[in-house]
């Protein structure tokens, strides 16, 4: 007979729960129910037996004895007295090697018609690594991309704010980056967006060589504002797992933004108040847990682009402003530089990788300062270049600058197919401002 292997016996008995709490519907309000669940944690989830397929929500707030649960679903079918059921736990997934290449929903469910996902069970909504558990960032990612690799290096393990407008080449740009990054996995997380923007991007952006190694959590806009909320924590939890595998993951999620709108969703439900501009405070409290756990461990790594919606070019709203503090660098793309037909419109000026310096050689950190400026100065009297206003002699900087702008603009240019290896990058730089 085979010894039992009693700490893998004692795992699943901590995991078991052998009396689960059970209560009924007592109301609806808007987004939220409220039932009568004593035993309920926050964060557990339940099942509502409604008419048709049970209704899975989960626990966000207790009020007069009474626990509110936002569904991870649409509450249509829910009646009062409705049986719930708790699970005995937070939401889980289940996370593998069989992920990369397969579509999934916010709760880890296949959406592309394959077999259900196996492997080990993750919790969804986990904590960030301690502090003095991170590995100091010392190499350089590659991403295909001229303009980021030269000019905004990012670092393995580096998180990373992508702010943009609508129409301004985002999508394409992520999925350049998703086809082109050196890296093991790549995690993509949609979140809010429209169910036709979901195709466009898994066919067009990503292409099937971005496909294959890769794993796109989906909750398009109609979604729930839980699902919406769970589909970053899930994508984040499948990025942990393959860096806990010893992989460098690319963790990309698209966008942040809507993640804190569906976050206000669900705080105003709990009875929340707002606080900035209609944001409760547990947005401010939700966006540095999930940013946070990405990152570089002792294992492997999670090299995370957060995208950051930004209207009108306002950097300053509360969640553009809140992201950019957490995150170790910025890179903006401008409408002005998108109808000047560069692409990616990446606002060199406007954008900073805080890891940069520290692990570049001398030669490009030199090269990359000296085009920054030339930018800089030509940017500043771009508009009496254009018309003509200025006369060649009357500044000896700005005749430089003038003299090497093809050959800049050459360097910054690049099409949505193009792949750079990261040494021919730094070749095209230094010689881009000789």
């Amino acid at each position: 007979m085979d010894a039992i292997d009693i700490s893998s016996v004692r795992a699943v008995l901590a995991a078991t729960t052998t009396l689960r709490p059970t209560g009924r519907v007592r109301s609806v309000t808007g987004l939220a129910l409220r039932c009568t669940m004593p035993g309920v944690r926050i964060g557990d989830v339940l099942n509502v037996r409604r008419r048709g397929e049970p209704l899975r929500c989960e626990v966000v707030g207790f009020e007069g004895g009474e626990a509110i649960a936002m569904p991870l679903g649409t509450l249509m079918g829910v009646g009062l007295d409705d049986d719930v059921e708790s699970t005995g736990g937070p939401l889980r997934v289940r996370a593998s090697s069989s992920l990369l290449g397969r579509v999934v929903d916010a709760l880890g469910a296949p959406l592309d018609g394959g077999a259900p996902i196996g492997g080990d069970i993750v919790v969804v909504d986990a904590s960030p690594p301690s502090a003095l558990d991170r590995s100091p960032i010392a190499r350089p990612i590659a991403t295909g991309i001229r303009a980021i690799d030269g000019l905004l290096t990012l670092g393995e393990g580096q998180r990373v704010g992508l702010f943009a407008g609508s129409g301004v080449g985002k999508s394409t740009l992520l999925g350049a980056i998703a086809r082109g990054v050196d890296a093991d996995a790549v995690v993509v997380a949609l979140v809010g967006e429209r169910g036709r923007e979901v195709g466009e991007f898994l066919n067009r952006s990503l292409g099937d060589e971005g496909r294959k190694k890769s794993v796109v959590v989906v909750a398009t806009s109609d979604a729930s504002a839980l699902e919406r909320l769970r589909a970053a924590q899930v994508a984040t939890a499948y990025a942990e797992h393959f860096r806990d595998q010893g992989g460098r993951v690319l963790l990309l999620v698209d966008s942040i933004t809507r993640f804190a709108r569906a976050q206000r969703e669900v705080g105003l439900a709990a009875g929340e108040p707002p606080a900035r501009r209609g944001y409760p405070p547990s947005v401010f409290a939700m966006l540095p847990r999930l940013l946070e756990r990405s990152g570089q461990s002792a294992r492997g790594s999670i090299t995370a682009i957060y995208t950051v919606l930004v209207e009108g070019g306002d950097m300053d709203e509360p969640i553009a402003d809140e992201v950019r503090g957490i995150l170790d660098g910025h890179i903006v793309l401008d409408r002005a530089i998108a109808a000047r037909g560069r692409y990616p419109a990446i606002d060199i000026c406007g954008s900073l990788s805080r890891i940069m310096a520290g692990i570049v050689p001398r030669e490009q950190a030199e090269a990359a300062r000296k085009l920054r400026a030339f930018l800089a100065i030509f940017e500043e009297k771009r508009d009496l270049v254009a018309l003509g206003a200025y006369a060649k002699g009357g500044d000896h900087d700005l005749d430089e600058a003038i003299e090497k702008m093809p050959k800049i603009e050459a360097f910054l240019q690049q099409s949505g197919t193009e792949k750079h290896r990261f040494d021919d990058t730094v070749r095209a730089l230094v010689d881009s401002i000789r």
